[in-house]
């Protein structure tokens, strides 16, 4: 099993335009928004009452609670944002804000740690009850990663210790020990959080209740039928919906509630390689490949009902009702990452970029103030208005929601892109690079300072290049580059002599092996050819259909470039299309070409025995992540092909 470390994120400066622009967003824009929305200070959006909660809670405030069970998280992760936003670049303004908000949250802590503001304000007397439903762990396991992020990028350790006091309350509740219950959170969260936290403290208590809470999920007798007994209330049989219908070990596919399954397995990869369990390895493994292979939405995106936003069964990928949650496609990134660790294949980091780029992305609108929670592959807006089973789909973007789980879901994720680009394996002197992007790196190999600078336009041009500068001359080690799965002829230099990539590569990584240089210049090559792709034939909904793709951009089109009636569009490979850079929107590559429209001619009859009349039309397509930044209209991905 590969033994990988991630890098730091303050030992990572994006430096390009694509990544760091949205950091940028994030700290000056969304950071602010997100605060000032918690604080109930934006007219017009949902309310929060998110700190308001805790100042209840800590008895600062006669207000009643108000939100979800699980409000208490939105505040964590948007604490979590903001330390990663602190470890890039330490800001005053916004470290007081931060230390505004752990001190509410350290006022609103009970005397023995207890921490949850929903019982606390509305149900003291059920704490633990319902493990199943009401997210006390769950909220535990953001507070913790907050705590965590808060720590590394400031210093200070208040909030390590509210998290601590919590998890120790928690471990004397829950474990395998006769005189405790032998529960499990209803959604998955606190499972990788406590490993971050062991990794914190090197308290192995933290990794024991990890283990705990993974290995004990679905176990017979069930503990959510055992809960609910003990309320009095009827069992519910169906468990797939919290990831306890099976243990994790027994499991052969993808099931239940998208957001859940993609945070347990993140934790289960990253237990396994933790303490090398090669059986719990092998199950993350086979549940990935049913996912990627028969679960997945092109952009990347997972969970295609909107009943319990769910997985249902292989090659059931519907477009326009796709609910393919923002959430679940940070969870998706947080899994692919955590199966590098186990296995450094380039598959994982392929399937973590086509869902960045696409389905994550996607989430958030380009000025970082409005919201997708559901990510459809196509949308017909009077279908969307009217159609029950279409009720959770949005035309446009939401400046908030009731349940606001996403927008600082991926607002986290943007602050802390740059700890998923590297990964370093220190015992045989490593280092991956799994995505590309502008930056400057330092790193220590071999005891070694090292800058690694790295120079590039992706995703939108094809070149990479890097630059070493390291303190000692001639230190050897490894620079293992991904060959993006959807390039079929990548190209590498270093200092101008070609590199024979059939040689040097393994699962994917051109691995670069030699005692480097400081001026030494690895040039990495992606020809970005535009690739008309098809589904799988038993992906019914996709049958006869083409999805454009150029380099790890998924393509659409759009009602305000292609007029209404997107099913009639029709394109085939030998259609024409050109990628040109554009300042459209916040500048992308737009692809512009010549398509056919196929209509029908005009009359009364619903169904006749006529043949459609084709037009030649121009075309033009727009990254999916950027669909709905302009008046709402039609929009879809799979364009139907034109006969050969």
């Amino acid at each position: 099993m590969t033994q990988m470390t991630a890098l730091p994120l303050s030992n990572i400066q994006l430096k390009d335009q694509f990544w760091k622009k949205r950091q940028e967003l994030v700290r000056d824009s969304v950071i602010p928004y997100q605060w000032n929305t918690l604080n109930d200070n934006i007219p017009g959006v949902e309310p929060s009452h998110t700190l308001e909660n805790f100042r209840v809670a800590a008895g600062l405030s006669n207000h009643s609670y108000y939100g979800m069970v699980f409000q208490d998280s939105d505040l964590y992760k948007w604490l979590e944002t903001a330390s990663y936003s602190l470890s890039i670049t330490r800001e005053e303004g916004l470290e007081q804000k931060t230390d505004e908000a752990v001190a509410v949250i350290e006022a609103a802590q009970e005397a023995d740690g207890y921490l949850h503001t929903y019982h606390q304000c509305v149900h003291p007397d059920r704490k633990w009850t319902n493990l199943r439903d009401d997210h006390e762990l769950y909220c535990a396991g953001h507070l913790i990663e907050a705590a965590v992020g808060y720590f590394e990028a400031t210093g200070k350790n208040q909030l390590l210790k509210v998290a601590c006091r919590l998890v120790d309350l928690i471990a004397e509740v829950f474990g395998p020990e006769k005189e405790k219950r032998r529960g499990y959170p209803g959604h998955p969260e606190i499972e990788l959080a406590l490993l971050k936290l062991y990794k914190t403290t090197e308290n192995k208590k933290y990794l024991n209740l990890c283990k705990f809470f993974v290995n004990e999920r679905g176990r017979e007798p069930h503990y959510f039928e055992w809960e609910a007994e003990e309320r009095e209330e009827k069992k519910r049989k169906e468990h797939s919906y919290s990831q306890s219908h099976l243990p994790i070990r027994e499991q052969t596919s993808i099931e239940g509630h998208a957001v859940r399954a993609v945070y347990l397995y993140s934790a289960a990869a990253e237990l396994a390689a933790e303490c090398k369990d090669e059986e719990l390895a092998a199950a993350c493994k086979r549940l990935w490949e049913n996912m990627v292979l028969k679960r997945m939405y092109i952009t990347g995106g997972i969970g295609s009902s909107h009943y319990h936003e769910s997985f249902t069964f292989d090659y059931d990928l519907p477009n326009d009702r796709a609910y393919t949650e923002t959430c679940a496609s940070v969870g998706l990134v947080f899994w692919a990452w955590r199966m590098i660790m186990i296995d450094a294949d380039s598959s994982y980091a392929d399937a973590m970029e086509r869902t960045i780029y696409n389905g994550l992305i996607s989430g958030m609108s380009l000025d970082g103030t409005k919201y997708f929670y559901v990510n459809p592959l196509e949308v017909w807006p009077e279908a969307v208005q009217k159609r029950n089973d279409l009720s959770d789909t949005e035309v446009t973007r939401q400046g908030w929601f009731v349940c606001a789980c996403c927008p600082p879901n991926i607002a986290r994720f943007l602050s802390s892109f740059g700890q998923y680009m590297f990964t370093l394996n220190e015992k045989a002197k490593e280092l991956y690079v799994h995505l590309y992007a502008g930056s400057e790196t330092n790193l220590t190999i071999n005891n070694q300072p090292i800058t690694l600078t790295q120079t590039t336009d992706y995703p939108w041009k094809d070149t990479v290049s890097f630059k070493i500068d390291s303190e000692k001359e001639g230190v050897e080690w490894t620079l293992a580059l991904r060959l993006p799965g959807w390039c079929q002829d990548p190209n590498i230099q270093i200092n101008g002599e070609v590199v024979i990539l059939k040689e040097v590569t393994e699962k994917g990584y051109a691995k670069l092996k030699r005692a480097w240089h400081t001026g030494d210049e690895i040039v990495l090559t992606l020809p970005m050819k535009l690739h008309f792709l098809r589904a799988d034939t038993r992906l019914r909904e996709n049958t006869g259909k083409v999805a454009l793709q150029r380099g790890p951009i998924v393509y659409c089109v759009e009602e305000a470039d292609n007029g209404r009636n997107l099913q009639e569009i029709l394109v085939s490979d030998e259609t024409s299309l050109q990628a040109e850079y554009e300042e459209l929107l916040d500048g992308m590559v737009i692809l512009h070409g010549r398509a056919y429209r196929e209509t029908m001619p005009l009359s009364s009859e619903l169904y006749t025995t006529r043949k459609p009349e084709q037009v030649t039309v121009d075309l033009k397509a727009i990254p999916y992540y950027a669909w709905a930044n302009r008046e709402p209209g039609e929009m879809r991905i799979w364009l139907r092909e034109a006969c050969r």
